[in-house]
């Protein structure tokens, strides 16, 4: 029997995990799974944290109980550096590693398209970290406010500006909107909570513009009618800290902006430029082989590869991701018996996105259908009950999502970083500092 090849997969997102989980126990293969966490992260979620409706070890799942009892796969927590392909070797954080074949799942991150105030004071949402330093930051802010001495101190720390109109900052701006309504006027009767304001920008001139008129139309109907100040084709320009420049020169004094506004791929050094599309991602053949490399695969958000009915690229989606993965294990498993690798075929299954409690839209490709409201929610909370990994992780998110739609409240607005009442007096000081640390 021939010896078994040394697959190296970095990123333990949806592609990575789904392709290692499908090459577990192949003897023809041993496969080291590559991450900076030790864990896998549900990002579809990560605005329940950050909106305090779930704990983050609800959603994370750590990588090695995934494969406790597997015998080819192995991991390794480290930070991908440099692929050096003339030497099938990659350079990481822990030392260098080498390859019969190397995938790159490393995903996306958030994209400031160069503004360094923006990456400094802005909040993301790309990490269970990020997620759970928002929800500090949130909850820091009306605790400011509350302390606050004056009218612009408190509207500054009343207003939360996300900046993108795609389904994380739909589902965002919606999820915040419910804590406007049915939680923080009871948990801060100090506070006139009616003056307090959602803004939600968007540069395009709909919200989830990649999905149905439909979609589009009641998504924006339904935060219209939650309370969401909704701008499209609205710009921000620049942010300090403490207010929010728009392009068309209109200022918004806010204590916190969150980001929801375009990802790039998360690419290592040694990738030839020639290959990189705009976004940051890696151009692939229809095998997904990185253009000009025979052992070298990527998957996921980092891959670029132009369909027909997609000419800027397949969507960088999660159940894309988790479809790619399949079927480059299936190749995999090809190769080891002597076959020709085959082309993917994508099949486009739709998108949906959630707005609040009974609230949502889906759109579906094949039949092409596009519905809303109460049977969309049901829809949307069954797909992602089914995606998350682990029994206990659903049973824990199917509880609070019960407890959450009969109490209208949940329990989970702790802080976890310093104490935050000196904010209106220390404002720039502690911005840079919450947003990175």
């Amino acid at each position: 029997m021939a010896e078994a090849k040394n697959i190296v997969v970095v990123g333990g997102g949806f592609a990575g995990l789904k392709l290692a989980r499908k090459l577990n126990g192949h003897p023809a293969y041993h496969v080291t799974l590559i991450d900076r966490h030790n864990y896998h992260q549900f990002q579809p979620l990560f605005y329940q944290v950050a909106t305090a409706s779930l704990e983050a070890s609800s959603i994370s799942f750590p990588l090695r109980k995934i494969f406790q009892k597997s015998k080819n796969i192995r991991i390794r927590i480290a930070e991908l550096i440099r692929v050096d392909k003339s030497n099938n070797t990659i350079f990481t954080s822990s030392g260098t590693i080498p390859y019969d074949y190397l995938v790159l799942a490393t995903g996306a991150d958030t994209n400031y398209f160069g503004n360094e105030h923006l990456k400094q004071y802005a909040f993301p949402m790309k990490t269970t970290v990020e997620a759970m330093q928002l929800r500090n930051r949130i909850v820091e802010n009306l605790e400011a406010a509350a302390c606050a001495k004056d009218e612009e101190t408190l509207r500054r720390h009343l207003n939360i500006v996300v900046v993108g109109g795609g389904p994380t900052g739909v589902e965002l701006s919606g999820a915040i909107s419910e804590m406007k309504r049915f939680i923080l006027q009871k948990d801060y009767p100090e506070l006139d909570i009616s003056k307090m304001h959602i803004y939600l920008l968007e540069g395009s001139p709909n919200v989830l513009n990649s999905m149905s008129p439909a979609a589009k139309a009641k998504a924006r109907e339904y935060l219209t009618k939650m309370g969401v100040d909704i701008h499209t084709q609205t710009v921000v320009q620049d942010y300090d800290g403490k207010n929010a420049i728009l392009k068309n020169g209109t200022t918004i004094p806010a204590a916190l902006v969150i980001w929801a506004a375009g990802i790039r791929g998360n690419l290592p050094e040694g990738i030839d430029p020639g290959l990189i599309s705009p976004g940051n991602r890696i151009k692939v053949d229809p095998t997904f082989k990185v253009l000009g490399a025979d052992n070298v695969f990527a998957i996921g958000d980092i891959s670029y590869m132009e369909h027909p009915d997609f000419p800027k690229g397949i969507p960088q989606l999660a159940n894309v991701a988790i479809e790619e993965a399949a079927y480059l294990a299936g190749n995999f498993k090809r190769m080891a018996e002597g076959k020709e690798l085959s082309p993917f075929h994508f099949k486009f299954q739709g998108s949906m996105a959630t707005v609040g409690r009974n609230k949502a839209v889906v759109d579906l490709n094949k039949p092409r259908i596009s519905f809303q409201g109460l049977f969309a929610w049901f829809v949307w909370m069954s797909v992602h009950l089914f995606l998350l990994m682990g029994f206990k992780n659903r049973l824990l998110v199917f509880i609070n999502w019960g407890y959450k739609y009969i109490t209208f409240d949940n329990s989970l607005r702790l802080i976890y970083t310093r104490p935050p009442y000196p904010i209106h007096e220390e404002e720039e000081a502690m911005a840079p500092l919450s947003a990175n640390t």
